[in-house]
């Protein structure tokens, strides 16, 4: 299980064009302009239109949900622009599967 803290979902519009990571590390940069020091990690679930802004700490998030609105613009490499919506990530654990792991590894915390 992995827990996310410190974390702003954001939310792509699903009719837009998929979105790469590469493209998400440079909205944050040049759209949300946030700090590349106080970006921890990214995750993206594609399936789900979502990346996941891991923060410094939660006042970072705190500051950029303010900030932001709560909505932002996305251009994409064509030139369209759609709507991302910015949250702070549940609170929670969420479960993972790893495949191909030995029956006899053990990976408790």
């Amino acid at each position: 299980m992995a827990e996310r803290r410190n974390s702003a979902v954001c939310t792509f519009d699903p009719a837009s064009q998929k979105v790469t990571a590469y493209d998400i590390h440079e909205w944050i940069h040049d759209i949300l302009r946030i700090p590349e020091k106080t970006v921890k990690m990214l995750e993206i679930e594609g399936p789900k239109r979502q990346g996941h802004i891991q923060l410094a700490d939660t006042q970072c998030v705190l500051v950029v949900i303010r900030v932001l609105c709560e909505q932002v613009e996305y251009r994409d490499i064509n030139g369209e622009t759609s709507i991302v919506t910015i949250a702070m990530t549940e609170m929670g654990i969420k479960k993972i599967r790893i495949e191909n792991l030995p029956p006899q590894s053990s990976i408790n915390p």
